[in-house]
């Protein structure tokens, strides 16, 4: 077992979940205070998108090659790069004196936060012990949970009392604490025997995680609806408590999250895939017909409970499908299929949102969620994998099903 001891909160995981919550702090302020920052440059809304998609672009490149490097290097040391490029890249905005140095930035931050994110994931789930991974997961997701509420917050305000240039170098010197926690986490001595066992092959795509990454990926869909169009959706139907919605949703996914790792651990995916998907579809579709202040709120709350359960859910069963030391390739599928379906359910929402309205987008979103559901419950009748297995990994002629 590649644990340090059986307990879940170690100093170590405290560590992680702490270092991974900055960097995802710090992403979260840029989103809504990077496009300003373009437009201070003289650029336009089409270079906003770029600016947006060559960050994703870069981060989605980088992953299918971390297993390889994690056979060359120590994947602490690799994190702590991650961590170092992001820190350095933020920093370096400020510096940018036209779009296309802001852009060859960005590139770089793109790859530093493909590698952080990746193995941030593979670190936790390393000291974790194996039989409450679900549960660790869970916990390791709240510190993302609480920055991605406070992060857009924290960026706004920063440039209402101050500048840029405070923005980029405070971002900066928050990135340098997180790689200060990065020193100090300490990995299983198992996990560092596995690495040099193993053959750095290069590998696109994990297959035998291709299943719950369809899902995700269709989950990250009807996510970038909520993250891309709300704000304006809330002015269309003169809604005025936006920052109170987002804090619902991330207040939801926080109780979720303490609660749901145990069930899934104990019960596996159906438990949490099926009950999330519903509360989704329910949020959903009360922010379809919202016609005022509360019955936004309580679509918030629906969505963040179902949301908040779903995501660590699928995280680990990715992790559960593969041998410990193939973990890299599984996150890396998993948060590339996610990203990918952000990015492109943006841009297709977008259409949608053009053509009709921005209301009409949540009522797509709803119908998504409702193809999750659908998909999954066909599986589960066909295959029977999950719940026979508690959505650990089981091998059957040396392959994980």
């Amino acid at each position: 077992m590649t644990t340090i001891n059986k307990k879940v909160w170690s100093l170590s995981f405290i560590f992680v979940v702490i270092s991974n919550a900055l960097v995802f702090m710090i992403f979260e302020m840029l989103l809504p205070t990077l496009p300003l920052f373009v437009t201070s440059l003289g650029g336009g809304a089409s270079q906003v998108g770029l600016v947006t998609g060559i960050f994703m672009l870069s981060a989605i490149l980088i992953r299918p090659f971390a297993r390889m490097l994690a056979t060359k290097f120590d994947k602490k040391i690799l994190l702590i790069l991650g961590i170092l490029i992001i820190a350095l890249s933020t920093g370096a905005y400020y510096l940018s004196s036209n779009i296309s140095t802001l852009l060859l930035i960005r590139l770089i931050h793109g790859a530093g936060f493909g590698l952080a994110t990746t193995y941030f994931a593979t670190l936790a789930a390393e000291i974790i012990p194996k039989d409450r991974r679900g549960e660790g997961i869970g916990y390791f997701g709240v510190g993302e949970t609480v920055a991605i509420s406070v992060g857009p917050m924290i960026g706004i305000m920063t440039l209402e009392l101050y500048d840029f240039q405070r923005l980029f170098f405070g971002g900066m010197a928050v990135l340098f604490l997180a790689v200060i926690m990065a020193i100090f986490i300490k990995r299983a001595p198992k996990g560092k025997e596995l690495d040099k066992q193993v053959s750095g092959k290069f590998k696109l795509l994990e297959k035998r995680v291709l299943f719950p990454a369809l899902l995700i990926f269709l989950i990250g869909i009807a996510a970038g609806g909520i993250m891309s169009f709300f704000s304006l959706y809330a002015i269309e139907r003169d809604f005025t408590q936006v920052g109170l919605f987002f804090l619902l949703i991330a207040a939801a996914s926080f109780i979720i999250r303490l609660l749901s790792g145990k069930l899934f651990d104990k019960y596996g995916p159906s438990i949490i895939l099926i009950p999330g998907s519903i509360l989704s579809i329910i949020g959903l579709i009360i922010l379809y017909v919202a016609a005022n202040d509360s019955m936004f709120l309580i679509a918030a709350i629906f969505y963040g409970f179902g949301f908040g359960a779903i995501f660590p859910a699928v995280q680990t069963w990715c992790m559960n499908l593969v041998e410990e030391h193939e973990h890299e390739d599984a996150m890396a599928s998993f948060f590339n299929f996610f990203d990918l379906g952000i990015g492109g359910g943006s841009f297709v929402l977008g259409l949608v949102a053009t053509v009709t309205s921005y209301q009409t987008v949540y009522f797509v979103a709803a119908i998504v969620f409702v193809m999750v559901l659908v998909i999954y419950v066909v599986y589960v009748v066909v295959k029977g994998k999950p719940n026979k297995h508690r959505g650990k990994s089981v091998q059957v002629n040396n392959r994980a099903i």
